[in-house]
């Protein structure tokens, strides 16, 4: 009898390939992300072009024997989603496509062990306990990496700083302390060849501080900062950052969906702790389906309307896309969001794209509280709460909710400052649903056409915007049948059906969303069932 075997070393370049940026950026990350999933206040990094070894060491918890054990099996892991950033069990095992060997040791209590590790052949990775190097003081761990390539970027100081500020930027400023504190009491700096890296303010022309709450909490759910500047910023500076954690995950303008007039002039940055639950596997994005997506997009669409907010107050903000297209769809849009509105009832992570329009929408039924819910489900929520629920929940009295864009809330969670000073007051996002004066909705269900030639899929869901697929043939026969509008809803059926629901219940849905979209024509609307 056979069994299945693995080719370990294709494996792991299968992993490497997975991550957006160089692999030695990548072992960096995880390197990091481990040591601040175990508590540590301090990382040491030495690099010796000399001896062609990296060493770091950190402060942490460490690991007992039987947790190094299982160290070395490949995608093992101890820690569990949405606590950390360190969650898939690959960390520093793509560090063997580059060592001669990976030396690791660790200490934790009277338990005080080390193992050797290298790839031997495309099938086998070897490991054996050896005696400690004595790396680690008190408690901790230690990783050093003896590099096949004396001129590797893992042993030039100046790469490993700049890896260190863009994927831990919030670590070293100081803006994001008070929401970091609840996850790092104690803490965190980085040291490179005994120099400590010095935490930077951020600077610019003009400052504006963002802040997003969830429903029921009156601290933020996610801070951050929009800077704008008289000149362009370095292009690898551009646009708004989202971090979790400390870990920087996006950057730039084309995830958020807003365009400012001068986006070469405008930086940012904003963390949301409770978006590690929605972490891809390769901390470089997030997933956009099922209940993880439907967590990201809430998020998404609270942190655009505190982003419109400023940019508003800024007067620097245009409309993405053609206009005259946009307004050729938009009536599409508006017959499909009004199906939205209602299938978001029954299908609840819906909400997530359900348009901002004063006292239209209802509280959806989200259950019973749960310890998840207190790390970030709750955004739906709040999505369906009015304006004046959450400025309650936030603290702020009902005089300031007259306007939506004036909604403030400062650090110290009393009303906010003069809008004379705009800058200084973080701008409360409330999304969708509010009392008082309306305003259009910016941020529904949109539509827009691509071509791609080959793609069986009739349209994808890409944020909150559904990418019909102009060169489908099904898509040229509805156009020559003019039956455009048919196809169209049935693109976004099939789109929104992998955000609404598991795989299995994608059938169900689409039907569901043709019924209601059917029953639009005579403003008819069946009764909403409830699911189980």
């Amino acid at each position: 009898m056979g069994e299945t075997r693995v080719d370990l070393q294709h494996l792991l370049e299968d992993l490497r390939d997975a991550y957006p940026g160089a692999l030695e950026e990548t072992i960096l990350t995880e390197v990091v992300a481990n040591s601040l999933d175990s508590g540590a206040t301090c990382l040491r990094l030495t690099a010796d072009p000399a001896s062609s070894t990296l060493t770091i060491v950190d402060d942490g918890s460490g690991m007992r024997r039987r947790d190094l054990v299982r160290y070395h099996d490949l995608a093992a892991s101890t820690k569990t989603r949405g606590h950390g950033i360190g969650f898939a069990g690959v960390g520093i095992k793509l560090g063997l496509l580059v060592c001669e060997d990976v030396v690791t040791e660790t200490r934790r209590g009277k338990e005080y062990v080390a193992s050797r590790w290298h790839l031997a052949g495309r099938h086998k990775a070897p490991w054996k306990w050896v005696p400690p190097l004595g790396l680690v003081a008190e408690h901790g761990t230690a990783v050093q990496l003896k590099l096949h390539n004396a001129l590797s970027p893992l042993l030039d100081k100046g790469y490993i700083e700049g890896s260190l500020r863009r994927q831990y930027q919030p670590l070293l400023e100081p803006e994001f302390d008070e929401m970091l504190a609840a996850y790092y009491p104690k803490g965190f700096r980085f040291e490179v060849n005994g120099r400590i890296l010095e935490r930077r303010q951020a600077q610019g022309a003009e400052v504006s501080k963002l802040a997003v709450c969830l429903a029921r909490k009156r601290k933020p759910a996610a801070v951050g900062y929009l800077l704008r500047s008289e000149v362009p910023f370095p292009e690898d500076q551009r646009g708004l950052a989202i971090s979790t954690f400390g870990k920087v995950i996006k950057r730039g303008w084309d995830w958020l969906g807003i365009t400012p007039t001068a986006p070469d002039r405008m930086t940012g940055m904003i963390e949301a702790p409770a978006l590690a639950e929605a972490l891809t596997l390769n901390k470089g994005d997030f997933v956009r389906v099922g209940t993880r997506g439907g967590l990201y997009l809430g998020y998404r669409k609270a942190i655009q309307e505190a982003v419109s907010q400023q940019l508003a107050r800024w007067g620097d903000i245009r409309e993405s896309g053609d206009r005259a297209g946009r307004r050729a769809v938009r009536p599409m849009e508006r017959d499909l969001e009004t199906v939205l509105v209602d299938l978001a009832e029954e299908f609840p992570l819906l909400a997530s794209l359900v348009e901002r329009r004063a006292g239209g929408q209802k509280r959806l039924p989200l259950g019973q509280a749960t310890s998840a819910a207190e790390d970030g489900h709750a955004v739906f929520a709040m999505s369906v709460m009015t304006d004046a629920e959450v400025a309650e929940e936030a603290g702020i009295p009902p005089e300031a909710i007259q306007d939506p864009v004036e909604v403030q809330l400062p650090p110290e969670e009393s009303p906010g400052e003069p809008q004379s000073q705009p800058e200084s007051s973080p701008g409360v996002a409330v999304v969708p649903g509010g009392k008082g004066r309306s305003r259009p909705g910016r941020y529904g269900l949109t539509i827009r056409f691509e071509s791609h030639e080959g793609d069986p899929d009739l349209g994808r869901l890409i944020e909150s915007t559904v990418v019909i697929n102009d060169t489908h043939p099904a898509y040229r026969r509805a156009v020559a049948s003019r039956s455009e509008g048919y196809h169209i809803a049935l693109a976004v059926a099939f789109a929104l059906a992998r955000l609404a629901v598991p795989p299995a219940e994608e059938h169900e849905f689409v039907t569901a969303f043709l019924i209601r979209w059917g029953e639009a024509l005579d403003g008819t609307r069946s009764r909403p069932r409830q699911r189980s």
